[in-house]
């Protein structure tokens, strides 16, 4: 009872009429001259009876949809398989570009748009995970709090296209990444699934920051990077030892530090859509652990099922009475 709720609850002062059907019988009364001549007829008391609660079911549910009942919104506990888990995007100029390094032609698909048509998929595959999406370029951008909403979670993906910026702070767009799963249950995985073409330097106090960020939120964090043709990848170890730094070799160097920070840490390096769709399928596969979540299930309106009985019951009522015996 706790759940339910009124939109006008000054009508619910029309339930007092249920007293009217128990001191009324709206059954056309017969005069006798004599009513100890009459038998005992305890059909027609319980007939009497049944119409009397008719007549006030049918008083107390018009009154109920006049009300405009209703069931407040409830989250229900919920047991499936899979993780909590962060999109961060990129959403640097690059991102525009197809894996050729170019602006799309012809077949050619810029990487940004593979990812999201990947991305959808993964969502589609995954009925029971909580995702939230953030991007970065010059700034980070939070686009969506963690939700089981697959409508709302396409709707985002889509809303990535927008055009891209300039720069690449992966540092900012990790911290926000982070901040998803603050006051968050720990439950099942939590994952930051990172999906970038480029890297850039992180600063010694930002790298100390997301250490302890990354330590106190339990993450595991898998990094798509989608290498453009004929790039060095994260992988690539440095043929020339005064290219071995940062600013030259930001991809290889990122890597080194995500594998540094000790938490669960996979990287894949996809150079098609092909590749891409390997690798999300693999995370897919990998996190599927028992998870709690909560479901919300929204408002339900209650009104139009009470006018439906309060209809039932008059339609009831009319077929006892023309039923009725009538004396001359």
């Amino acid at each position: 009872m706790n759940n339910l709720a009124f939109e006008t609850p000054w009508a619910l002062m029309g339930l007092i009429l249920l007293l009217v059907p128990i001191f009324r019988s709206n059954m056309r009364a017969t005069t006798y001259p004599w009513l100890d001549i009459l038998p005992n007829d305890p059909l027609s008391e319980l007939l009497n009876l049944l119409i009397r609660l008719l007549s006030m079911a049918a008083l107390a549910a018009l009154f109920l949809g006049l009300s405009g009942i209703y069931l407040k919104e409830q989250h229900v506990e919920r047991i499936g398989r899979g993780a909590h888990i962060v999109m961060l995007l990129d959403r640097s100029n690059s991102m525009d570009n197809s894996f050729a390094g170019k602006a799309p032609s012809g077949n050619d698909i810029s990487k940004a748009d593979a990812a999201r048509q990947l991305l959808t998929e993964f969502v589609d595959h995954r009925p029971h995970d909580l995702i939230g999406i953030a991007e970065y370029s010059t700034s980070p951008l939070f686009v969506m709090p963690l939700t089981e909403n697959k409508q709302a979670i396409h709707a985002a993906i889509d809303a990535t296209s927008i055009p891209a910026l300039a720069y690449t702070n992966i540092s900012k767009g990790l911290s926000m990444a982070l901040s998803f799963f603050e006051h968050q249950p720990v439950s099942g995985s939590r994952i930051i699934l990172l999906v970038s073409d480029g890297a850039a330097v992180i600063d010694p106090d930002s790298e100390a920051a997301l250490r302890v960020l990354f330590k106190q939120q339990q993450v595991r964090l898998y990094w798509l990077f989608l290498r453009t043709d004929n790039s060095p990848g994260i992988f690539a170890e440095p043929e020339d030892q005064r290219d071995d730094n940062a600013q030259a070799m930001p991809e290889l160097y990122l890597h080194r530090f995500f594998s540094s920070l000790k938490i669960p840490y996979h990287a894949y390096e996809a150079e098609n859509p092909d590749a891409m769709q390997k690798a999300i399928a693999d995370i897919d596969r990998l996190e599927k652990l028992p998870l709690h979540y909560r479901q919300a299930i929204p408002k339900q309106d209650l009104s139009a099922a009470f006018y439906g009985w309060a209809s039932f019951f008059m339609l009831l009522l009319v077929g006892v009475k023309m039923c009725e015996a009538r004396t001359a």
